[in-house]
């Protein structure tokens, strides 16, 4: 029989396209997921519907110690995306407490391993969704269970922020111009993932197929809405006080806010992997939006 692969955050861009690839690759899919009418229409930034690709849905919130019992029971492998972005959620409660119950659920299963999606340069991020996701991952680390940490570098989706910059003239910038990131297509991701799922535990950097400055990615983006486009740097300084004025008004903005000023202080590139590049994935995105 085929193995039967637990899906965490299965709604969210990568856990998408995770249980799509795990799916045509001949596994059988338990999906975690709030709402499987949600699940089972097209997701944000052309991630894909879930209809037809999930053999048993566990519905419910994850967040909940209760709900948690029994998500694992007879699956082989579990695979989590779960964490938070835009939610209105806490990055502790999610990213760490509820992957910690599923570790603990899948532990007392007997899965045969856990792969956790993470992000690059967590451990040394101050956010508190990098934090978060960092102690999730030590706790994994010491896990008996065979474990897999896949530290991508910026989703395509969290670059669709300059798009929609660019259909309003200008386009923020961060202080630093040499600062590089891969940006990874959440297909490529997921194949990557998969082809990493198994009985052997370690940790891998990962991102997409081109190696851009922040500059390059506005101009892409400008090119991709076809409309004059300033691009305004933004001054260390105003970084500084505007992470401020933020842990000032609290909740979500505070966390956005502390994760997004640490993505503009280092490359982020890690292996480069996947066949979708993000000039096409701009201009098939502006297309899209003025149809």
């Amino acid at each position: 029989m085929p193995e039967l692969a637990v899906v965490a955050g299965a709604t969210g861009y990568v856990g998408r396209y995770l249980v799509r690839e795990l799916s045509d690759r001949g596994y059988r899919v338990r999906a975690i997921v709030r709402s499987r009418e949600r699940a089972e229409q097209p997701g944000a930034f052309g991630a894909p519907s879930l209809a037809g690709r999930v053999e048993e849905w566990c519905v419910g919130d994850i967040t909940a110690p209760s709900f948690v019992a029994g998500t694992c029971h007879g699956a082989d492998r579990v695979c989590s995306a779960l964490g938070v972005t835009r939610q209105k959620a806490s990055p502790w409660d999610v990213d760490y407490l509820a992957n910690l119950r599923l570790l603990e659920e899948a532990e007392n299963a007997s899965v045969d391993s856990f792969l956790f999606v993470n992000v690059m340069h967590a451990a040394v991020g101050r956010s508190l969704i990098t934090r978060s996701k960092t102690a999730f991952s030590e706790a994994l680390t010491r896990s008996s269970t065979a474990h897999q940490i896949v530290n991508p570098s910026a989703y395509f989706s969290d670059m669709s922020e300059f798009l929609s910059m660019a259909r309003s003239g200008f386009v923020l910038l961060p202080p630093g111009r040499g600062v590089r990131i891969a940006p990874i297509h959440g297909a490529d991701l997921a194949a990557y993932c998969a082809d990493r799922l198994g009985d052997t535990s370690g940790s891998w950097d990962v991102g997409g197929p081109d190696v851009l400055t922040f500059d390059q990615v506005g101009r892409l983006a400008a090119a991709a809405v076809g409309k004059p486009c300033r691009m305004i740097r933004i001054p260390a300084a105003a970084v500084t006080a505007g992470v401020w004025a933020a842990r000032r008004v609290g909740g979500r903005t505070a966390v956005l806010a502390e994760f997004l000023s640490e993505g503009f202080t280092r490359d982020a590139i890690g292996e480069r992997w996947g066949e979708h590049h993000l000039e096409e994935f701009f201009r098939r995105s502006a297309q899209e939006k003025s149809a």
